[in-house]
């Protein structure tokens, strides 16, 4: 069992937690897997999955910075082999395929 990828993600900022849809290698194109992830979780296998940044714009000296929103990216890699290690040391956790 291995992550082929990642489909999609949504980070519920509130209650910390982070819902994605992926793909096993050997599921089928029109297959997902989605599972709501506590990111305490990931932390406890030694994983920083969530960065807030502002780097990701490229703000100029007149832009102030409190005109934006706090920018929060998944490291995508580190989601991935953070969920292929969670489901190895929980395997009855994978969420069932469903048919999109």
């Amino acid at each position: 069992m291995e992550i082929q990828e990642i489909v999609d993600y949504y980070i519920y900022e509130d209650t910390k937690r982070l819902e994605v849809s992926f793909r096993l290698t050997y599921d089928s194109d029109d297959v997902v897997r989605n599972d709501i992830v506590n990111l305490d979780e990931a932390e406890e296998f030694g994983y920083e999955l969530i960065s807030d940044t502002l780097s990701f714009f490229d703000l100029t000296e007149e832009d102030n910075e409190d005109d934006f929103e706090d920018f929060q990216m998944v490291d995508e890699d580190l989601l991935l082999n953070f969920l292929n290690e969670y489901y190895v040391v929980y395997p009855d956790k994978l969420p069932k395929s469903e048919l999109l």
